[in-house]
């Protein structure tokens, strides 16, 4: 009989103490999502792909690294706009 409720599979829980999670943090989780590697793969096929990871990684650190600058830059320039320009400097400086 079906009750209308489904596997969802697996999930982790992860948090953080008085911070949000770095962009190192971020991009391995990603790569954990993208490129699941498993224990049973050849250990050839297993390597590349390990190495492809070690490969990428620094490319996605450095984007999301751009991303929240971007992001800073474009909250300071709002917060500017409306007469905050102390908090606009907080912000410049993160």
């Amino acid at each position: 009989m079906n009750n209308g409720f489904g596997s969802v599979g697996a999930f982790e829980v992860r948090t953080t103490h008085e911070r949000g999670f770095t962009v190192e943090e971020i991009a391995e989780d990603l790569l954990n999502k993208l490129l699941f590697i498993s224990s049973e793969a050849h250990p050839a096929i297993r390597d590349q792909a390990m190495a492809y990871k070690d490969r990428i990684r620094p490319a996605i650190i450095h984007y999301m690294k751009q991303a929240v600058r971007s992001d800073r830059t474009t909250l300071a320039a709002q917060l500017g706009k409306q007469g905050h320009n102390d908090m606009a400097e907080i912000i410049r400086r993160l």
